[in-house]
């Protein structure tokens, strides 16, 4: 139901750049998949699907790390690329105006191998920040909204604090303690590991 293919590159914005490693998420059965943050590498992504069909490219937000190979993957697999229009220029740093996407929009469904995903907006990150909650599941993608130990990075173009904290508030704190957090970075937790953390982070600004 959910595999995870790790992909190593580079993030850059505001005139810096460094080395990450990113989550790409598959989900979906033995015949069809939603693949999540096309990241680096469009052909180990490739492989991982197999001869599965990707029916969606779904990207939690527009930084150029977790969008650099929707391009290739989307030319490869023949699938749609789905974004929060908020993040358009994000986006546009990357593909400029060339590369059509289809809009995701907050509450949007996507269904795929019998599993529901449920779009919800959580800006603060970036303007079009999504994670995508799969209740069938008890999963959630988090993108970079929500990691395990603290929350997205705020400090750079495009991204608010308060924002952020609003949508992990309103958004993820309101689901079940049991979800697992699958991260954009790093390793999975859950809602119930992460709520109790959450005033401590406003006050030290994390």
């Amino acid at each position: 139901m959910i595999d995870r293919v790790i992909t190593s590159g580079t993030f850059s914005l505001d005139g810096g750049t460094w080395d990450v490693d990113n989550n790409v998420w598959l989900v979906g059965d033995a015949r069809e998949v939603v693949v999540i943050d096309a990241a680096h590498d469009a052909a180990a992504i490739a492989e991982r699907v197999g001869g599965r069909a990707v029916r969606a490219i779904v990207c939690t937000h527009a930084h150029n790390d977790h969008i650099n190979a929707a391009r290739d993957l989307a030319e490869r697999t023949g699938a749609p690329i789905r974004l929060h229009p908020a993040d358009q220029v994000l986006w546009e740093q990357v593909y400029g105006p060339e590369v059509a996407y289809e809009p995701l929009g907050d509450g949007d469904k996507l269904t795929v191998g019998g599993i529901a995903l449920q779009v919800l907006h959580t800006p603060g990150h970036a303007p079009g920040a999504v994670c995508l909650y799969a209740p069938d599941l008890g999963a959630l993608f988090s993108g970079d909204t929500l990691f395990k130990g603290g929350l997205g990075a705020t400090g750079r173009s495009y991204s608010s604090f308060e924002t952020i904290v609003d949508s992990i508030k309103e958004r993820l704190l309101t689901l079940p303690p049991e979800t697992v957090v699958h991260t954009g970075h790093g390793d999975s937790t859950s809602i119930g590991a992460e709520a109790p953390h959450l005033e401590e982070w406003i006050a030290r600004g994390h």
